[in-house]
Order: structure tokens, then sequence, then C-alpha cells
């Protein structure tokens, strides 16, 4: 860069963010109320706000949280749906975005390839590919303070999708949720949708609405459970409270709820898992096999699957779906054969086969010149990478609300933002101890999250290098504990 050029370049960022989800806008909106003085940028892959909410465009999108803790603190869920549909989500987060001033400092279409960390300078230096209207690709470079990563956990541009013998034998259309043809036509036609997980479950229903038949065909089940489609509680609320007041409590209750049954499943799992096979059944009625919803793993080995007022089982009960619990011969002409030599017929097949999980959204990490492997660095306190410095990483809960999480992330960035402020610190950085034992990132059996061991980073045996999976230890650890703990170290 000339004398010139670099008297012109404008001064650095405070803080980028990459990604314009539900944790960048977060992280954005902590920034505006608790750091009003900081510059920052928001570098958006895609052309709209959103994130997950924006890119899964399948039947009966929705989450599998209840909005309660999955908005923030700040903001009520005004819905009555307390399991909601991806576009309200998606329009919750808008509402954010503008009602913030948050939306103009967004760049859109800007694709983060690399980023890197010059200690000398205590800067990072990102660089973003940038696609024009008409699909002209250009590089553009970035310098910030810090780093905000919110980029979610799993691949925009590929799902997991293994490959069935003789796939190409299919006569028929098939389809991966992450990218649902916009013109697909269900109606009246036999589907079979592969897979047992969160999208499986949303979608079986959905579909059924207008299929002449769905069956959902898993090779191992997994944990189903009824969960009210409005919350009771929270509509009272509402009428005699203040919509902020009401929201509050509501967040709180779910919150402490839903920390008591993880606790309940964990210490006394036959128990728990008993009691959910008894919901279970109660639901889909006495004509189901119980094998189809009874898993091998205990409950919260892998994430529950919630299905709003029931609407799975109902559709189970009415022979608008079914249940098969098989594995995959071969696909045939006319849909799928099984390992039991029963063949499904259809005339579309779902591969709702999973996530592809990535690191830090394939961003290439250099820290003063030397690449950073993911898989050999230690998480600190679920935020921070080991001898990474100034880089705050977003990453939710399994067992609850990723939001929860998001929201002590990006309070505790301004937090730190103002400590270092107030000692005329550049640098923080976790310095991790030799003598910190290493343990996976997450205690999670689900297969998407075994398939990325070796690329996710590590937890220690002790704070404050332990992943919690507790929304109540965080808050204590991440709001109330020292930022100059010993293990952060500043210059």
């Amino acid at each position: 860069m000339s004398a010139l050029q670099q008297q012109f370049a404008p001064a650095p960022l405070d803080v980028l963010i990459i990604g314009a989800g539900l944790s960048g806008i977060g992280a954005a909106r902590a920034l505006t109320d608790q750091c009003p003085d900081k510059r920052y940028r928001i570098l958006e892959r895609r052309d709209a706000i959103g994130g997950t909410w924006d890119l899964f465009r399948y039947p009966g999108i929705r989450s599998d949280s209840d909005m309660y803790t999955l908005s923030y603190s700040y903001k009520p869920w005004t819905h009555r749906k307390a399991i909601a549909d991806g576009a309200d989500i998606k329009d919750y987060i808008e509402d954010l975005a503008d009602e913030s001033g948050i939306t103009h400092n967004i760049r859109f279409k800007r694709k983060v390839t690399h980023a890197s960390w010059s200690s000398d300078a205590a800067l990072w230096t990102v660089t973003a590919i940038a696609t024009d209207a008409q699909g002209n690709e250009q590089e553009e470079s970035f310098q910030a303070r810090l780093l905000s990563v919110c980029a979610g956990y799993y691949s925009y541009d590929e799902g997991y999708r293994p490959e069935f013998p003789n796939e190409q034998a299919f006569a028929g259309q098939i389809v991966h949720p992450q990218f649902w043809p916009t013109d697909l036509d269900y109606a009246g036609k036999r589907v079979v949708v592969i897979g047992s997980g969160a999208t499986a479950v949303t979608l079986v229903p959905a579909m059924a609405q207008t299929a002449a038949h769905v069956t959902m065909l898993q090779r191992s089940p997994s944990y189903v459970v009824s969960r009210p489609l409005s919350d009771g509680i929270a509509q009272s609320l509402q009428k005699w409270l203040p919509m902020p007041t009401a929201h509050r409590l509501t967040r709180w209750k779910n919150v402490l709820v839903g920390s008591f049954f993880y606790r309940i499943a964990r210490n006394k799992p036959d128990m728990f898992k008993d009691r959910l096979l008894q919901m279970a059944k109660a639901q889909v009625g006495a004509g189901i096999d119980m094998k189809h919803f009874t898993p091998s793993y205990k409950p919260w080995d892998q994430r529950l699957c919630a299905v709003p007022d029931g609407d799975l089982f109902h559709d189970i009960r009415a022979g608008r779906a079914s249940v098969v619990t098989d594995t995959i011969e071969s696909f045939t002409e006319k849909g799928i054969r099984l390992t039991s030599g029963e063949e499904l017929e259809a005339d579309i097949i779902v591969t709702a086969t999973g996530l592809k999980l990535n690191a830090m959204g394939d961003v290439q990490i250099k820290v003063d010149g030397e690449d950073v492997v993911f898989g050999e660095r230690m998480s600190y306190k679920g935020m921070m990478l080991s001898d990474i410095p100034n880089l705050i990483l977003t990453f939710g809960y399994t067992n609850a609300s990723w939001t929860l999480k998001a929201e002590l992330t990006s309070n505790y960035t301004c937090r730190l933002l103002r400590y270092m402020d107030s000692k005329g610190y550049r640098m923080a950085v976790p310095r991790r101890d030799p003598a910190v034992n290493v343990q996976p990132f997450l205690d999670f059996t689900s297969g998407y999250v075994q398939r990325a061991e070796g690329m996710l980073p590590k937890q220690g045996d002790r704070k404050p290098w332990q992943v919690h999976q507790n929304y109540l230890a965080d808050k204590m650890t991440i709001q109330y504990g020292r930022v100059d703990d010993g293990v952060m170290q500043f210059q």
C-alpha cells in the first residue's frame, strides 16, 4: 500500500462480525447498547438477514426450542406460537436489526475466506469475496481490532449426504432439505423421508397434509416429545403484565423448567426414558409398535425432537404417515429396498440425513503468520480459543436454546472491550496451561457431532476451559466472573 493509499485508508473497525443471523444481529445489538462508541460492520455471505432461518425453506421449517428462550431477553416474543415457523423467526431477526439501526452496517454477499492476526499491529486483517448483482466477484479487505465469529456451526454449501447403493435407478426425485426446490409439488404423491432427527419429524407432518402418504424411514429411533404449540402461562402473563415483564418471567420459567428436566434426565436416565416412552405411547396409540420410538441411547445423549401439539403422532394415528425402522439395501426404480426385503414405493425421496459441521464458517485463520488448526485449540468459557487473540466465537447450547449462550457471549464481548479500554490494552488472549487435560468439545453422540470431532476445538477438565451445557452456571461465570482471571492475558 502506497503512502497516499495509507493516508486515505479507512480506520480499522473496532469489531468485525461474521454472519447476520440470530447470533450476529444479537452481537451488533449488544455493541449498539453497551459500547455505542465502537465502530463495527457485519459481513454476510448471503443477500439477506436471517442465517439458518433464511437458508432453510423446506415445508414446516420451525424452531425446536421455545421462542421465549430462542428470542432475546430485551426483545419480547409477541406471537402466540411458542414453537415458531421459520418465516416468523426470520421476521423477528429482521425487526431486531431494523429497530436497532443495525441493517445499514451489514455488507451483504461478502463471503469471508481468510483472517490473519498481527500481534505487532494488534489487528485482524480479513479477506472477503464480494459478489455484485451480475455475479462478478471481487476481493475486499477489512481490518478490525476484534473478530466476532457468528457464522454458526454447519456448512451452508453442502449438507451431510451419504451415497446410497443404486441411487441412479430411482425414477422419482431425490431432495435434500437444505436445498429444497421451490417448485417441488408433492401433493398426492408418495414420499419417503430418510432420517429421524428434528428435520425429519418436522417434514413428515408438514408434507402429510397434501401428500398421498409419507413414510419416515429411520435407521434408529430418536426421542420424540410433544410440546404445546402455545405457552398457556405466557399468554396469561401477557394479559395481566406489561409485555417486557411477561417475556422475562416466561423466559426464566422456561430456563428453569428446562434445566430441571435436563438434570433429571442425566441423573436418572432410566426413569426419564420410561416417562418419555409412556408419553409417546399415549400420543401415538396402541396400534403402533413402540420400537419405532425407543432409542438405544440415554435421553440427551442426543437432542430430543419436539413436535408441537403432537402433530407427528396425530398423522401416524390418522394413517397419513408411518414410521419404518430398517436399513437401506439399495434404491430401486420404484423406491427403496430395505435390508428386511420390504420395498418402500415412492415418487419423492427426501434425504433428511443431517448437517455437515464446519469450523469457524470455513474461514482460514492465521496468527502471526502461522495457520491455526482448530482441532488443536481449546475452548475458553465456550467463547474464545486458546492462544488466538481478540477473537470471540459464538456457539450455543445443545440442550437448550442457542440464543441463551449467544446473548451471554455478546454481553461478554462488550464487557471485555470496556475492560480493555479502561486499562489501555490492545490484545486479550487466553493462554492454555499444558497441565489441562483434553476432552471432546461436545459430549454428544449425534452423528453430525461425531463426524466432526476432529475439526472441533477441545475442552479441558477444569475451569475456565470447560464447555458447560448449563445456562445458570455460564451466567455466573461469564456475566459475573472476573475478566482478568489469570488465564486471560493482556497486552
